[in-house]
């Protein structure tokens, strides 16, 4: 791992020996709450990530065996349902090392988007695909929306008797799911430490279960990530060059309150899904009481002159890998300053796993902030269900009618053009200043074009306004940015597009049971507004382009109008 901090490296050395002089790695260790805030709430029972390797290596023969079993009873297929970080660690290790020749695909769905849903429910051979319900709480919607909908297939296919042997589950002990999962007869049931929050989960059953199953050498990923906690142990080092955790978390946090709050991460392109992971650990942890670090991943690399001041840059680079070395050197070079972080093989995912763990823990340590609650989750989510109540109660979500329609596009929010368009063009001049980024909420089906179109929108924005740019698909992301949308500064300008469904995708009301008072679209929609209404609640600059038709022709066309702004 390599620096060049140029000017801020002096406010990092003094971080260092602040922290060393108070013992602050010595106390994350002893699990000491004070470390972040006097209330041990959402602390002290949040730190079982810290021993996360001795309790997993246990548990190795265990997911081996069952891993062998799977495979000998012929599933060629694994879809994993789960949002956040149920669903981003194992997507980093479904795209970072594929699968083994005789071991089943994994797949990770965490759409909502009715179109979505049906691709997995069409594509896949039910009587060869075992499905993961992983929710750690057990109780999030979107997840057991998913579970109905799929289970219900799976009896329809297979018969109520063996529906259950197709379907296991990742969970809290004592949590909802741990029970619909006995009563249903889940061929499994995965219990996790329930000391270890949900963006912390990576390197537990929530990570290593569908790691297993893909052929993943467990013994030698865990071997990787006991070297890093090795190094970030105080034996090592209490706090300083060579203590990777409290080096790399100083630089975040001091960076931070120096007005660098923006850490954009490059990777190469074989790990590159690793940036989803840390995107969410990040957000969450550091992004509230009015602060915050923005992960910015995936926007396309620019011209120095394309950034602002406010950036840090991370370029996390696999083996002798040079896609970003050049730019690199132009970013130095401007004054920009930069982490690198090299990783031998695939494998050091687990050393990273750990060290951006402790790392965001001694970020929010700098901050003064607790990294393990999520305040400003709940909001949107207590918004949504009122949507939902009212859809249930009178078959329709609150009408609100659009400010303009034009040419196949809504806007909600401030019209001033009858163009939507310049609405847009309006609506970002009028609000993004030096420090701000766009955020970019996409409540569509996720796929290659639509987020080729969103990513040139993206660009054109960061080269126009020098700010930074960020996407989500929606409701994804708002079990990994939301948090930061909601409790950071308020530098954000939020752009919702939202969009008709091409189909109908009912969720049943219950296991086994064929009604249904709510379909997929509603279900995506109410949390759209939810969060729309909560960004609204808490101060930001929101506004809405729904997309009757054509997603990709409207994103295109805005794209033009930033462009020739």
């Amino acid at each position: 791992m390599s620096f060049n901090l140029g000017p801020y490296g002096e406010s990092v050395d003094h971080a260092l020996a602040e922290m060393k002089v108070h013992d602050i790695m010595g106390r994350i260790w002893s699990r000491d709450h004070t470390v972040w805030k006097q209330d041990p709430t959402e602390i002290t029972n949040r730190l079982g990530w810290l021993r996360v390797v001795e309790v997993m290596k246990d548990s190795i023969n265990r997911l081996v065996s069952f891993t062998a079993k799977i495979r000998s009873e012929g599933f060629t297929h694994v879809i994993l349902l789960g949002m956040g970080g149920s669903s981003l660690a194992p997507e980093v290790f479904s795209r970072t090392f594929h699968v083994r020749e005789g071991y089943p695909k994994l797949f990770v769905l965490d759409s909502t988007d009715p179109d979505a849903v049906s691709y997995y429910a069409d594509y896949f051979n039910p009587e060869r695909t075992l499905f993961i319900i992983s929710t750690k709480s057990g109780g999030t919607i979107e997840t057991l929306s998913f579970l109905k909908f799929f289970y219900n297939r799976m009896v329809n296919t297979v018969g109520g008797d063996r529906a259950g042997e197709h379907f296991i589950a990742i969970t809290d002990p004592g949590s909802s799911l741990a029970d619909v999962a006995e009563r249903h007869r889940f061929r499994s049931v995965f219990l996790n430490d329930p000391e270890i929050g949900g963006r912390y989960a990576a390197l537990s059953y929530v990570g290593l279960v569908p790691a297993a199953l893909i052929g993943v050498d467990l013994g030698k990923l865990l071997n990787r990530v006991g070297e890093m906690m090795a190094n970030c142990r105080p034996a090592n080092d209490p706090a300083g060059e060579n203590n990777s955790g409290a080096r790399l978390g100083a630089v975040l946090g001091e960076l931070s309150k120096s007005g660098r709050d923006k850490v954009t991460i490059f990777g190469s392109p074989a790990i590159e899904s690793f940036s989803d992971w840390v995107e969410q650990l990040i957000a969450e942890s550091t992004g509230k009481e009015g602060k915050g670090i923005l992960p910015v991943v995936g926007e396309s690399a620019g011209a120095p002159e394309h950034y602002g001041n406010d950036r840090l840059f991370v370029y996390l680079r696999l083996g002798d890998d040079d896609t970003y070395t050049d730019l690199c050197n132009d970013l130095v070079h401007a004054g920009h300053p930069l982490v690198v972080i090299t990783l031998e093989d695939e494998y050091d995912l687990g050393k990273q796993f750990f060290l951006w763990e402790m790392a965001a823990a001694v970020a929010c340590h700098r901050l003064h902030v607790n990294p393990f609650d999520q305040p400003d989750v709940e909001s949107s989510k207590i918004l949504a269900r009122r949507m939902v109540a009212e859809f249930k109660e009178k078959g329709s979500l609150p009408d609100e009618p659009p400010s303009l329609t034009d040419d196949g596009m809504m806007v909600f929010g401030t019209a001033q053009s009858d163009k939507a368009e310049k609405v847009l063009t309006d609506f970002i001049e009028r609000n993004v200043k030096p420090g701000s980024y766009v955020a970019f909420q996409a409540y569509v089906k996720p796929e290659p074009a639509t987020y080729a179109a969103l990513q040139s929108l993206r660009v054109a924005i960061r080269d126009r306004y020098q700010v930074a740019t960020t996407f989500g698909y929606g409701p994804r992301f708002l079990h990994s940015t939301g948090q930061l949308h909601k409790g950071d500064g308020g530098g954000g300008v939020f752009v919702q597009i939202t969009s008709e469904n091409v189909r109908y995708v009912s969720i049943p009301d219950g296991m086994e049971k064929s009604t249904s008072s709510m379909s997929f679209g509603v279900l995506k929609m109410a949390q759209a507004l939810g969060d729309r209404q909560a960004l609204l609640d808490a101060g930001r600059n929101v506004i809405r382009l729904h997309m009757i038709k054509d997603v990709i022709g409207g994103v295109n066309r805005l794209s033009g109008a930033i462009k020739s702004s």
